[in-house]
């Protein structure tokens, strides 16, 4: 059986840009599209065939901000496959992106121009809301649901014929100021989008200290600016219209605007191809483009440390037993 590959937030942007190079690359994969919503996931698998007509792609219905949904897709990935090589967290959501125009306004004046428009450093604000299962959103979405995930694959992932590849979409929004140990799903900010990419290059670290033993290996990439849905929901579409010539023009001097999925998945891509034992866990992988818009990867060191990685990953262990309990003491109820 060839490789089999699972990404999440498959159906568009970055995701499926993803599957179509991988598909290109090699086309005995199994991929596996585990999304949200199951039209939108058959759309995806239908372009990918057109394209693809003799590729292997199944779906799976999976809402990573849904811990028994995440325990349910879990399930039917462990009886489908007996062994995963390559897990694609890529799912992710900014939900309600503000600008705070008095940061934009010092930071065009600031020098600092560039770097906050292909980061969004200071200058977008979220809301955030709690989910059924009484997580915040942003925090459930972005990394505890992939964090369960991860720990509900471990029989597929971790074998000691063979290595598998864990692979975070991050961002160079990460920001060690918006996250902190003492909320860690970030209830009390702003910034949930950055804090959430900031404990996801987090806990990969811990995840290589935990796994590399057993043949898992973890990565973390930044995709670039990247204009998909997340992107466009954060003005509105007149003032895209109006800013995108510029920011073509831009990416002339600034090799972080990619712009188009395909080259914002090009980091993604790389790593595929790469002995994962070969691979930093101190650095991020960044999708740049030239101005010429040639995509290639390179390396930048995270702001991380093994003591504040370590934190994190036993509070989410300390999470999942709650959350698992939760959902027993529910099903308890439901049956008496």
């Amino acid at each position: 059986m060839g490789k089999v590959v699972l990404v999440t937030g498959a159906n568009s942007g970055v995701g499926l840009a993803l599957c179509e190079r991988l598909l290109s690359d090699d086309a005995q994969l199994q991929l596996c599209l585990a999304c949200r919503s199951k039209q939108k996931a058959e759309a995806a698998r239908q372009v990918l065939l057109d394209s693809h007509p003799k590729a292997h792609v199944s779906l799976v219905r999976l809402d990573v901000a849904s811990m028994r949904s995440v325990l349910s897709a879990a399930e039917e990935i462990r009886q489908r496959y007996d062994r995963l090589d390559y897990l694609y967290l890529n799912a992710g959501i900014m939900p309600s992106p503000q600008v705070d125009f008095s940061a934009l306004y010092k930071g065009l004046f600031s020098g600092k121009a560039i770097h906050m428009f292909s980061t969004g450093a200071g200058l977008l604000t979220q809301k955030d809301t709690v989910t059924s299962d009484g997580l915040q959103q942003v925090f459930a979405t972005n990394l505890f649901g992939h964090f369960l995930l991860v720990r509900e694959l471990e029989p597929l992932l971790c074998q000691t014929d063979h290595h598998s590849q864990v692979i975070w979409t991050s961002s160079s929004n990460a920001c060690r100021s918006a996250f902190s140990l003492d909320d860690v799903q970030h209830e009390e900010g702003l910034e949930p989008y950055s804090s959430s990419k900031y404990a996801s290059d987090l806990l990969s670290l811990a995840l290589n200290r935990h796994y590399n033993s057993q043949g898992l290996y973890s990565s973390v990439i930044c995709p670039g600016l990247v204009m998909t849905n997340l992107t466009y929901g954060i003005l509105p579409s007149f003032i895209w219209t109006l800013i995108m010539p510029l920011m073509w023009l831009i990416r002339i001097f600034t090799n972080t605007f990619t712009l188009t999925p395909y080259n914002g998945a090009e980091a993604l891509f790389w790593l595929f191809k790469q002995k994962p034992e070969s691979l930093d866990p101190m650095v991020k992988y960044h999708s740049l483009t030239s101005g010429l818009g040639n995509s290639y990867t390179q390396t930048r060191k995270m702001d991380i440390d093994d003591t504040m990685s370590a934190a994190l990953y036993q509070k989410l262990l300390e999470l999942e037993k709650r959350v698992r309990k939760k959902l027993k003491d529910e099903d308890s109820k439901c049956t008496k």
